[in-house]
């Protein structure tokens, strides 16, 4: 996505323009880390997979949800090497493997809960598994060779096509998933109602209006961002109890 710096420093100056208040942006490798900010209330809100977001929902409260080509939407996507015919989950038996997070859902969730649908595991039905801790390493390790297929975030891989055609040349989408929410910005629900929150609702949903905020939203390739009911990501919670089940 051009240069996550630069990306990191737009948004960093949209935000502080927008709220009229000082924004420090912090990173993690993993939503588990993420995650346990948003609960320990380290963070005012992040941006988190609709995974945790569900997981957690007693606890944490939907601040906006991004849109892309005009639906608050996304998929996951099974991809392999450019040069296999693969068309199915069923034809990746025995694969070595690449998810990107365990609580990610188009990384992790999606194919464990269509594994679960068919009473197996991901551990027994590829050879291996492992995490990449990042959608572009999912689609680095299966264009090297060091995975034969991966779980992928569909809007990732659709802005890599765009960012780093070379890369994602190298490999192809097996079969898209269904539709799923899109990862949302969400913030602890005890702060749901503070000024800070308020202040960040307003400007996420009001980005697209601003010179900035459509700058911040070219690069990262997104529409805007709306108000979406929790209802969105219930699907997620179906595949969580697929999962929680098989377990």
């Amino acid at each position: 996505m051009t240069s996550d710096l630069d990306l990191l420093d737009k948004l960093k100056s949209y935000l502080q323009q927008a709220t009229g208040r000082p924004v420090q942006l912090v990173t993690r490798r993993t939503y588990q880390e993420i995650t346990a900010m948003i609960l320990a209330g380290q963070v005012d809100a992040a941006w988190v997979c609709g995974f945790p977001y569900v997981a957690n929902k007693t606890q944490m409260q939907l601040v906006a949800v991004p849109v892309w080509h005009s639906r608050p939407v996304y998929q996951s996507y099974l991809i392999s090497d450019a040069a296999r015919t693969a068309t199915d989950l069923e034809h990746l038996k025995g694969d070595i493997h690449a998810f990107s997070d365990p609580d990610s859902n188009s990384g992790y969730l999606v194919t464990a809960a269509e594994l679960a649908s068919k009473a197996i595991s991901p551990e027994a039905f590829f050879s291996q598994t492992f995490y990449t801790y990042g959608h572009r390493n999912v689609v680095r390790a299966v264009g090297s060779g060091l995975a034969q297929s991966g779980s992928v975030d569909g809007y990732v891989y659709e802005v890599l096509r765009t960012m780093e055609p070379d890369l994602v040349a190298a490999t192809r989408v097996v079969r898209a998933s269904a539709w799923y929410g899109f990862p949302p910005v969400a913030c602890l629900a005890a702060t749901a109602n503070s000024e800070n929150t308020r202040l960040l609702t307003k400007a996420l949903l009001g980005m697209q209006a601003d010179p900035t905020g459509r700058e911040v939203l070219a690069m990262l390739e997104l529409d805007s961002f709306s108000a979406e009911p929790p209802s969105l990501f219930d699907t997620i919670g179906a595949n969580m109890e697929l999962v929680r089940k098989r377990a």
